[in-house]
């Protein structure tokens, strides 16, 4: 595929027909309707709404929007949009209450944020914070809440902060046992830059604390870091901490498998544990990247399904539906990046990948998982599952933007090439002990998130493990049910007391699946 690129779209509004505001019978002189004109049941074109940024037009654009390209839309309970005071309320409320298998919520995917704040961090990777990153062990008391890694040139790899310390205080609060959620929230995720913040963190592997204050700031994320080789005795192994599918990764990425193209290596490591997801189209990339021209030739990655209003066409930008292929071109997601748009992937032409994985590898990241394991059996590629339970996202939507607010709610679904897309409880390694969920378990080995390691450490329990099975084929003994000192124990969704859970703490922790155009030649 050498063709031209369309310039990818980051928030793609719903193209309807305009109509003529004013009465046509649907919106009054009916007995159900109220005085603000709700008719349940009735929904106006989107497009009548779009823009007119006062409560009720709002709400009445995000009522028809839903209608239209919501995946589950005959799932919404149709409620009058002068009933629920706030835009965001409403919103909330525009979602099905269904389950999954397992008894989870179908929809654990709708949120919002501001439009300007959703740009900056999906086309910079800039994000508000202290340059580390934090892992949320027990979200009720006693709370666990450690430090995942750190991001170069911050404060926190400037005072020395690491992976595996554990916040047991902040601003005096205590983090393991207070109540006072709304000022553990406030510092740890800030909205303001230049403030100060105590953090006291215990050392990993003692009963050391240490006090240290950090000053909040604008940090661009590294999407992919610890790019290395490993040198073992049965040939070499790439390792690849990839940390999210937004516009920055696919330089990053393209020049990471040049490095692990020079680099002889005979298996390579993907660590996703830590990646929520971004666009659809990088995994389409890095799928191709992993397993090269022979392996993915002429298959699709993903084919996305809509609601059953639009079998063959996409109701965000009107165009017939086209599957996705496995990737072999440059997108320039980001203009600036320095390589030109069409310009031929790196590949590495490998038979398997090591996926390493946890409840935070989602949507994307996911779609990896699942357009790989979509290759015919006849062509011989594996993947290769380590760590734990992913999230379960096989749904995603366009990022839509209206009066400054932009707001995600599930629109597709995606099936790879042999038709599968059902893991809405999400992947999990074949030895998963007495899983909550119902995952689709695929080969590899259970493994908790090893805090006493550094990541891309050959020792860290995930790589290990995966450094082991690759010439073994054993597994070590399961440890995500395992109360090991240092390694994450999933919380369970029974916790009692007050938990973590203002809507800025769940906006930071939604995972995207971001839709961008097709090369032409595939529109």
């Amino acid at each position: 595929m050498t063709t031209q690129l369309i310039k990818p779209l980051l928030i793609s509004a719903l193209s309807a027909s305009l109509l003529a505001c004013g009465g046509d019978g649907s919106f009054n002189g009916s007995d159900d309707s109220t005085s603000s004109g709700w008719t349940q049941g009735v929904f106006a074109p989107s497009s009548q709404f779009k823009g007119q940024c006062n409560a009720l037009d709002e709400k009445n654009w995000l009522r028809s929007w839903s209608n239209e390209t919501y995946l589950w839309y005959d799932e919404i309970t149709d409620r009058d949009p002068a009933s629920i005071v706030g835009v965001i309320d409403y919103f909330n409320t525009l979602k099905t209450n269904a389950t999954t298998a397992s008894g989870a919520a179908k929809d654990n995917f709708h949120f919002s944020l501001p439009t300007d704040e959703y740009q900056k961090m999906q086309e910079s990777g800039a994000v508000m914070g202290y340059g580390f990153n934090f892992k949320l062990l027990r979200s009720a008391p006693p709370r666990e809440v450690v430090v995942s890694y750190t991001e170069p040139d911050t404060p926190a790899s400037a005072a020395g902060v690491r992976r595996g310390w554990e916040i047991v205080a902040v601003n005096g609060v205590d983090m393991i046992n207070s109540n006072d959620v709304d000022a553990l929230n406030s510092a740890l995720f800030p909205s303001t830059k230049g403030v100060q913040t105590d953090f006291t963190f215990k050392l990993v592997g003692s009963n050391e604390e240490r006090n240290i204050t950090l000053t909040t700031g604008e940090f661009i994320q590294d999407p992919v870091m610890n790019v290395s080789t490993i040198a073992t005795n049965t040939g070499n192994v790439g390792y690849v901490q990839f940390n999210d599918h937004n516009a920055p990764a696919e330089r990053q990425l393209y020049d990471a498998f040049n490095q692990l193209a020079g680099s002889n290596i005979s298996d390579l490591v993907i660590d996703m544990r830590y990646n929520g997801g971004g666009y659809l189209a990088m995994a389409a990339q890095l799928g191709y990247m992993v397993a090269g021209a022979e392996n993915t030739s002429g298959l699709i990655f993903e084919k996305t399904i809509f609601n059953d209003k639009y079998p063959t066409t996409n109701p965000v930008t009107g165009r017939p539906l086209t599957p996705y292929p496995f990737i072999d071109e440059y997108i320039a997601f980001d203009p600036d990046s320095g390589i030109s748009e069409g310009t031929k992937l790196p590949s590495l032409n490998l038979e398997r990948v090591f996926v390493l994985s946890s409840s935070n590898t989602c949507s994307a990241s996911e779609a990896l998982i699942n357009g790989l394991r979509g290759i015919p059996a006849a062509r011989g590629f594996e993947v290769i599952l380590i760590g734990g339970n992913t999230c379960g996202k096989p749904y995603g939507f366009y990022p839509t933007d209206n009066c400054d607010t932009t707001f995600f709610t599930i629109q597709f679904t995606g099936v790879n090439h042999a038709g599968f897309g059902e893991y809405s409880d999400g992947f999990a390694p074949q030895n998963t002990p007495n899983a909550e969920l119902a995952p689709v378990y695929v080969q590899g080995c259970a493994v908790a998130d090893d805090f006493t390691h550094l990541l891309g450490d050959k020792n860290e329990a995930m790589l290990a493990a995966a450094l082991s099975y690759r010439t073994s084929g054993v597994c070590p003994a399961p440890t995500t049910a395992a109360g090991l000192k240092g390694y994450a124990v999933q919380s369970s969704a029974s916790e009692a007391g007050v938990s973590l859970s203002d809507n800025r703490w769940q906006t930071q922790l939604k995972n995207n699946r971001v839709v961008t155009p097709l090369p032409k030649e595939l529109n």
